[in-house]
């Protein structure tokens, strides 16, 4: 959608191929490293609890501990700039938003609230 209306509303992508290299980094590392365990934290700690599920406290902690890195990268990051992807919101920044609105419900939302924002 972005590609198809790009001359239309916010300008999610970027026209300069070497900023859209940037953008398709953190786009990346969403899909990679942020994607799989904010799945992982939200499956434990929202949806086993509706459904009476015991949680798997092991598999709490690892992922825990490896969405606090992804977010200490994140962090570095937005100290540089205004955004993932530099100074305007871009794909890189929507793509994050659908897999952070259950762990913010959670007890995840601590490891986004003790970093800088």
């Amino acid at each position: 959608m972005a590609h198809a209306y790009v001359d239309r509303g916010n300008q999610l992508i970027c026209q300069d191929p070497k900023k859209m290299a940037i953008l398709s980094v953190w786009m990346g590392v969403e899909a990679h490293q942020f994607d799989l365990v904010t799945l992982k934290l939200s499956w434990e700690l929202a949806i086993k609890p509706l459904f009476g599920m015991t949680m798997d406290a092991s598999v709490m902690k690892e992922n825990k501990a490896k969405l606090a890195k992804v977010l200490d990268v994140y962090a570095a990051q937005l100290a540089q700039s205004k955004y993932l992807g530099g100074e305007c919101f871009t794909l890189a920044n929507m793509h994050h938003l659908p897999n952070t609105q259950i762990p913010m419900g959670t007890q995840a939302k601590k490891l986004f609230d003790s970093r800088p924002t």
